[in-house]
């Protein structure tokens, strides 16, 4: 990997080595060392010529960047997820700006659907525009591997790591419900007491109307949360909809952890053995679908890990060719273009290209559809890494979506229901909830309505606003709430796990400690 800087910028430094080496002073190479032998003549005589055939450039001061970080083994999960939550963000801006119910069942059916066939309803195009319920499966089997990675590294330690494995799944149980339930704390407060300060009202079409007063308004959210924070309920959050992965999100977690600590002990072969029955139970066997989505990424974690350190079981030691990949993300784009119109499998056997994949669907899943997600988020974390589009993940953009993906999950539906409603209005695309709340924005600059189907002039043009905007919101919501509450719950287990030693009367955390 490249050193990250250019020529000018190499000359610059080593000016400033020969400098600091005619004061007598170390180079600043020499900081990290603990010994080091005095720069000789030959040195000196080898920093002339290297100086020599550097290429001046006097804008270096002007342009020269600090290097480039390398990137982790996982860091294109980071912009797979970020690239989902742009999914998530994509379906619900289609299904908004789209009055007719035509136009909504074209987008929600396969492509042909009473013989409507456009370009964006193909398989595999088709995810960019109604992939955001297969976006949520991706979500739940990144975290199962990411939450998965450091507990499985000191399992596969052996047991002389137990003492950091018990701390490592503490401290994670610990942190999850403040990672994952203050920023929803604070930014559906932030959302509630907008409608009283700003007069502000939600276009949601199930949206709570305002109470008359702001402390009713402030008693019925407190009431609304704390329903909602209880993880084994199946409770709504009424001020954001949108929330409603975040109780499955917790309860994976709880099952990936528990699981590894429950196997902790066993060889590799037995672990490999009850993470895939796990899979199966949760699928096949009882109505677990997430809960398999978690497991899964467990597993492919596992077996990842196994591989880095040439442990892989027998039977998947031999490479495949990049085609056999290409063809597995192939399968995962079909399977996660499956029609969301209906949770009915009489309605996907009348779907073209579907019929015969219906009886697919386990017997104990009620909603069809995870079934298919499953398989396609699945199949994608398998073939990704493989294929030349993980460099697609790992580019600068998809890298800071994942960094603002759980705050643009959290904002794009409260921005959507307010500002969008009024822009979709004025580019030429008003809603019912556009007649009441906002008449005077309908065509205010309204755009023309050709193009592809499901990119719209009318529609693209709302969205030099949105887009920005709901970025912008979300890049503040990740450093005002978000990262904050990371480093607000590692300080408090921190805290909490501090104990005083009775020789020296002083804290040291548990990690210190020997008991």
């Amino acid at each position: 990997m490249a050193s990250g800087y250019s020529d000018a910028g190499l000359a610059e430094k080593q000016l400033l080595e020969l400098e600091m080496l005619l004061q007598g002073k170390h180079s600043p190479q020499e900081y990290d060392q603990d010994e080091k032998k005095p720069t000789t003549l030959a040195n000196m005589k080898s920093f002339y010529s290297s100086l020599w055939k550097s290429k001046p450039d006097h804008g270096a001061l002007k342009r020269q960047k600090p290097p480039k970080r390398a990137l982790r083994r996982t860091a294109y999960l980071d912009g797979l997820r970020g690239f989902a939550a742009l999914l998530v963000y994509s379906l619900h801006h289609q299904n908004w700006a789209r009055l007719d119910w035509v136009e909504r069942g074209i987008m929600e059916n396969s492509w042909g659907w009473e013989r409507h066939y456009y370009f964006g309803t193909l398989p595999g195009i088709r995810i960019l525009f109604s992939g955001g319920h297969t976006a949520v499966a991706v979500f739940f089997i990144i975290s199962g591997y990411v939450l998965s990675v450091k507990p499985l590294t000191l399992i596969q330690s052996g047991p002389s790591q137990a003492g950091s494995l018990a701390r490592n799944l503490g401290s994670a149980l610990f942190r999850r419900w403040v990672r994952l339930y203050i920023p929803v704390l604070m930014v559906t407060f932030i959302w509630m007491t907008s409608w009283h300060v700003l007069g502000i009202q939600s276009s949601h079409p199930d949206a709570l109307s305002p109470e008359k007063t702001y402390k009713d308004e402030l008693w019925r959210w407190y009431c609304d949360f704390k329903n909602f924070s209880f993880i084994f309920s199946e409770n709504t959050n009424h001020y954001n909809d949108h929330t409603w992965s975040i109780p499955m999100e917790f309860r994976g977690s709880v099952v990936v952890w528990t699981t590894l600590l429950a196997l902790a002990e066993c060889d590799n072969t037995t672990r490999l053995f009850v993470e895939a029955g796990l899979v199966w139970y949760f699928m096949y066997i009882v109505d677990g679908w997430y809960c398999a989505l978690f497991m899964m990424g467990v597993l492919l974690c596992d077996l990842d890990l196994l591989a880095l350190s040439d442990q892989s079981p027998k039977m998947l030691q031999r490479k495949c060719g990049q085609w056999f990949y290409w063809l597995l993300f192939a399968v995962a784009l079909y399977l996660g273009g499956v029609p969301s119109i209906s949770n009915e499998i009489s309605n996907l056997k009348t779907q073209p290209g579907w019929y015969y994949l219906a009886f697919l669907k386990p017997q104990a899943m009620w909603d069809f559809r995870w079934f298919f997600r499953f398989w396609a988020a699945t199949l994608a974390m398998i073939s990704i890494p493989r294929l030349p589009v993980k460099k697609f993940f790992e580019t600068g953009f998809c890298q800071y979506l994942g960094k603002i993906s759980f705050a643009l999950y959290l904002v794009h539906g409260p921005i959507l229901w307010t500002v969008g409603d009024r822009v979709y209005a004025a580019t030429g695309r008003p809603q019912l909830s556009s007649m009441t709340m906002a008449p005077s924005w309908i065509n205010l600059f309204q755009f023309p309505g050709w193009g592809p189907k499901f990119l719209e002039v009318n529609y693209l043009a709302a969205h030099l606003i949105m887009l920005p905007l709901t970025l912008g919101v979300a890049e503040l919501v990740t450093n005002l709430i978000d990262e904050p509450s990371v480093k607000f719950a590692q300080w408090a287990f921190q805290t909490a796990t501090r104990r005083k030693t009775s020789a020296t009367n002083e804290w040291k955390p548990a990690s210190q400690r020997i008991d």
